[in-house]
């Protein structure tokens, strides 16, 4: 993946701002999720994929096609 590799061969980070977490995942190692304009969530990508908080975190991967929702 090309902003992948750009990140490795020059030592960049980026801004990435999304409501896919499908990309996301792929793109961030840390996440920051928001919700009107504040901060709901935040932490590695695996931790807040693996045990979301908030329930705007919860509906954004649910919304993911194929995930198996976190509360069923």
């Amino acid at each position: 993946m090309l902003l992948k590799d750009l990140q490795q061969e020059m030592a960049l980070s980026y801004i990435f701002i999304s409501h896919d977490l499908r990309v996301v995942r792929h793109i961030a190692d840390d996440i920051v999720v928001m919700y009107h304009g504040q901060v709901v969530e935040q932490g590695s990508v695996a931790d807040v994929y693996a045990e979301p908080h908030h329930s705007y975190t919860q509906n954004l991967l649910a919304a993911i096609p194929g995930k198996k929702a976190v509360n069923g």
